[in-house]
């Protein structure tokens, strides 16, 4: 991705892959910290998860407010330099025995807030980084930092656990953070336009734009529809290929690293996909492609399961390149960090009510009608952005105009 990843967004793009990637391993680690270090009971485990999510519900409209008022190359800074301390406590108290699953919530909590502000400020960045013409491949280079991650970081954070045990690899994301420092630091922000009044940076202010445009609008609904949908899937996906399939975690694993490849792929193909069928269709289609997996999931067939891992990653990638290129497009410099965090909190609290909800009717309903709810849930956040004017978007429409959302 030379063609994008240069210049100051360079600096971005290589402290936020190395941060990423060392987030990836303690997404493994931390809750291997619990289990294995401290003897975590299954009460304390669900609570150490949702303290992770969290911060995202709890501060993600004020993280926007925040974000639009501070300078957005100090807040990568020392949002890196908070997590370097605070993950470095983890193995540092279990060097001296002092480790607790206390320390564990408080790190999971403010390790949240801290990722929450850096990833609104960085998505918020982007577009003064790059032409606009250029925004769509920079989102896409953006994106494959993420899927890079999550498709290997999992994998090292095995091998790491086994190595140096659960705390000290969590070692290894503390020690990201200072070559995230480092890159920050470096990086030039562009002048922004002088902070709004008070008055006008507030929390319902990126809410109001989402929901006030009319490209925004159905776009927001219908990804947080399809969001808490998917979210429904997720976490019956490995309880159904072991116990109702019973496929061996091999299989489980070879399947997940199935779909992460092809989200990776997904990320070079989608700006040309967005070009040829244009940015609406694409959109359309990533939904589309992603909503099939629950569908082949509840066939049984082994490579028709394998099939729909690989199209869910693709579709992810397809419809996500072009819905964030969309939301930085449209809002006005002033709210983008605010649209950027709305956006978050909406999809993430579509998430979090899809997980909660899918053990209630897998239990009513078992695994396979579930499956077949979460595609059709999906299919119906498509079927929003099919009836309105989002299937007619060919190209970025004009930019917005400071100060006003439109309606």
């Amino acid at each position: 991705m030379a063609w994008v990843v240069r210049g100051e967004f360079r600096k971005l793009w290589i402290g936020q892959l190395v941060s990423a990637s060392g987030s990836a391993v303690t997404t493994v680690a931390l809750p291997l910290v619990a289990v294995v270090t401290l003897q975590a009971s299954a009460v304390e485990m669900g609570a150490l998860a949702a303290l992770t999510i969290a911060p995202h519900l709890v501060f993600g409209l004020l993280a926007g407010v925040w974000v639009d008022r501070w300078p957005l190359r100090r807040v990568l800074i020392w949002t890196d330099v908070g997590r370097l301390l605070l993950l470095g406590s983890v193995p540092a108290a279990a060097a001296l025995g002092w480790l607790s699953i206390e320390q564990l919530y408080a790190v999971a909590v403010l390790t949240g807030v801290l990722t929450l502000l850096s990833d609104t400020a960085s998505q918020t960045m982007i577009p003064s980084l790059v032409p606009r013409e250029d925004l769509m491949r920079a989102n896409s280079a953006a994106l494959l930092n993420l899927n890079l991650a999550s498709t290997l970081g999992p994998s090292a954070a095995g091998v790491l656990v086994q190595v140096l045990t659960a705390p000290f690899a969590i070692l290894v994301d503390a020690a990201s953070y200072v070559v995230s420092t480092i890159a920050a630091y470096l990086l030039r922000e562009p002048s922004r336009a002088p902070a709004p009044e008070r008055s006008e940076v507030r929390v319902s202010a990126g809410l109001r734009m989402l929901f006030g445009h009319r490209m925004l609008r159905p776009l927001v609904v219908s990804a947080g529809i399809a969001a808490m949908a998917g979210a429904m899937q997720g976490p019956l996906v490995v309880l159904f290929l072991i116990r109702e399939l019973d496929r061996s975690p091999a299989f489980v694993g070879l399947s997940m690293t199935m779909f992460g490849a092809a989200a990776v792929a997904g990320t070079f193909i989608a700006p040309a996909w967005c070009r040829r069928v244009d940015l609406g269709h694409s959109y359309l289609s990533g939904v589309f492609l992603a909503s099939l997996n629950g569908v082949a999931l509840f066939t049984g067939v082994t490579p028709v399961i394998l099939l729909g891992q690989v199209l869910a990653g693709l579709g992810m990638s397809l419809f996500a390149v072009p819905q964030r290129t969309l939301r930085q497009a449209l809002a006005p410099p002033h709210l983008m960090g605010q649209v950027t965090a709305s956006w978050r909190t909406l999809v993430i609290g579509g998430q979090t009510v899809g997980a909660a909800v899918s053990g209630v009717v897998a239990t009513a309903l078992h695994i396979r009608p579930t499956l077949l709810i979460a595609t059709a849930g999906m299919l119906a956040g498509l079927l929003v952005a099919a009836c309105s004017p989002l299937r007619e978007l060919r190209d970025l429409p004009e930019e917005a105009p400071a100060g006003r959302s439109m309606a």
